[in-house]
């Protein structure tokens, strides 16, 4: 049960900006009580339900689309992939991605290859659907939300955004890292490497403001008032994705600790520190539409659950 103050909706107020509020409130302790919000909604559970369900969904997608690509002897466009998985991967995941794409070779020059593709491709969408369904109930708790939508419309609106949010959340980061490769490969030259980044940064900010009004089950404010959490969550993950990578290629302690493991436990950590980021983005967000409804509060006191309890 989240302990986090629920949070009255304002999409009907008018007269106040989310600027405005935020300079009122202070930056510092505007992200001090989301911290405290993501904590009263027992943020880091969801965040671990969240990133195990994502990484079910990351290895099952590598092999639908080499497979796919293979199937169809597209060559070219299959080593395009290998180059920008190699590249997009942490160093300590690289054997991961690497057996992958093997096994979605072999899986479509294999004698059931289409029977092979097809689960592959049903196994990505179920767990994609379920982490997306998984977002919505750390959603919900961060705002105070105690019920998830009902089963189909939960799961219906979860495959929708694993269709659009999720590819675009995917497209961004491939676009942001291996630009540069995508750009020689398409032969659009150097200058691809130059636009890419607003490209990047706009899409990934506006992927993550869909993805905040619509999951939770409430209505939403204007999106300029979410842009503010998507745009702190985008500068996070892009922040924890660099420091992970960076400490992967800096130390060799990583992949003696934990020898063949060491691919499988980096894409574990990656995806628990993407999901932090969403989540605590989102705390963010609805800390920031708590103070424009006079709710300072980010979680409710002690006083209040015993006296409710009895």
């Amino acid at each position: 049960m989240s302990t986090a103050t629920s949070v009255p909706s304002t999409r009907d107020r008018v007269g106040d900006t989310a600027r405005a509020t935020l300079r009122g409130v202070g930056r510092g302790r505007l992200v001090s009580d989301a911290l405290d919000r993501f904590r009263a909604a027992d943020g880091f559970s969801h965040a671990r339900a969240l990133a195990f369900s994502f990484s079910l969904t990351l290895l099952p997608a590598l092999i639908t689309i080499v497979g796919l690509a293979t199937a169809l002897d597209q060559a070219t466009f299959r080593e395009v992939v290998r180059d920008v998985l190699v590249d997009l991967a942490p160093a300590a995941a690289g054997d991961v991605v690497t057996e992958a794409l093997r096994q979605g070779r072999a899986g479509a020059h294999g004698a059931n290859g289409g029977v092979a593709l097809a689960l592959g491709g049903c196994a990505t969408l179920i767990a994609g659907t379920t982490a997306f369904g998984q977002l919505e109930r750390g959603a919900n708790r961060i705002y105070g939300v105690e019920r998830d939508r009902s089963a189909v419309r939960k799961y219906c609106l979860a495959a929708a955004l694993l269709l659009t949010a999720g590819l675009a959340t995917v497209a961004a980061a491939v676009l942001l890292i291996t630009g540069t490769t995508l750009g020689r490969a398409a032969g659009w030259g150097d200058a691809f490497s130059v636009l890419r980044w607003p490209v990047t940064i706009g899409l990934v900010t506006g992927t993550l403001a869909l993805l905040f009004k619509l999951a939770p089950r409430r209505r939403q404010p204007e999106a300029s008032w979410l842009v503010v959490g998507a745009a702190f969550s985008a500068v996070l993950w892009f922040a924890l994705t660099g420091t992970l990578a960076l400490i992967m290629e800096a130390t060799e302690r990583f992949g003696a600790t934990y020898g063949p493991l060491a691919g499988t436990i980096a894409v574990l950590l990656w995806t628990l520190l993407s999901a932090l980021a969403v989540l605590f983005g989102l705390a963010l967000a609805a800390q920031l539409e708590a103070v424009r409804a006079g709710v300072n509060a980010p979680r409710v006191e002690r006083e209040q659950n015993e006296s409710g309890a009895r």
